[in-house]
């Protein structure tokens, strides 16, 4: 395992290796996992890119760190870890593969920091995520009964009715992931993204960029990334068949092979 204090968060992560002439590819994961969800869609690529993944602060092995009273989360501390984590790693020109807040994390990078991002992929995401009303009746709920009182919703948001029916075993494991996650970093991860607005930012986008969502996403619906993509000058736009906001877990072999298609026309091999 590979730990590095970034911005005083011990923030956990992983590389594998390619070779020099390879392209960098950082996978951001979605609000309330770890990096493992990556797994099925990393191995695809092993050798024909270098790979970081990273748990991002409050999520997985990294740590949660109580911001000073009165100061709100911002979705620019989670960019900051990753602006912070790939100077640490010497990385620029990397392909930011955002997944949900991993997909705000991408754009605010590309804003921020265009030295580091090459190309983004932003999987089930959008400039702006849900609104005000629901990001709070989610966090109360949470403060008050805890994430297991939102599980049984949060699954149905994260996979298709096929994966329920037939792969039970399996989301068993996704709920463990998501009931262990601590409550206070899935909280303050959460007023990040219902504080963020990325809109202004994303008509400005000249980076290539392809939008992708599941059919039946039920926290960033088709209707919403499309819309995404609509408002970045020349982003591409996919939609994967039978998965919902985690394809990288229900269809990763398509994801991947949509994510390879894309960056050879984008010339990022």
């Amino acid at each position: 395992m590979q730990f590095a204090d970034i911005n005083g968060v011990t923030l956990h992560y992983q590389v594998i290796s390619a070779a020099d002439d390879k392209p960098t590819i950082v996978f951001s994961n979605s609000l309330g996992t770890d990096f493992r969800i990556w797994r099925d869609v990393i191995i695809r690529f092993v050798g024909e890119a270098s790979i970081i993944m990273y748990d991002k602060r409050g999520h997985g092995l990294s740590d949660f760190v109580a911001l000073p009273e009165g100061v709100a989360p911002k979705i620019d501390d989670h960019v900051n870890d990753l602006a912070g984590l790939l100077d640490h790693l010497g990385v620029t020109d990397a392909v930011i593969c955002g997944l949900s807040v991993g997909g705000l994390i991408a754009q605010g990078l590309n804003f921020l920091r265009p030295d580091l991002v090459k190309a983004m992929v932003l999987c089930d995401t959008a400039a702006k995520i849900g609104d005000d009303e629901t990001w709070n009746g989610r966090i109360e709920t949470i403060e008050k009964d805890g994430l297991a009182a939102t599980v049984d919703a949060t699954m149905q948001r994260w996979f298709s009715p096929t994966f329920h029916n037939e792969r039970a075993d399996e989301l068993q494991g996704y709920i463990n992931m998501f009931n262990r996650q601590p409550a206070e970093g899935y909280i303050s991860t959460a007023i990040a993204i219902r504080d963020a607005d990325l809109r202004g930012a994303a008509s400005q986008t000249t980076t290539p960029t392809i939008c992708i969502v599941g059919e039946y996403d039920g926290a960033t619906p088709p209707a919403v990334v499309l819309e995404l993509a609509k408002s970045i000058p020349d982003a591409r736009y996919e939609v994967i068949k039978n998965a919902g906001h985690l394809p990288c877990v229900e269809q990763p072999e398509m994801l991947s092979e949509i994510i390879k298609a894309f960056l050879k026309d984008a010339k990022v091999t």
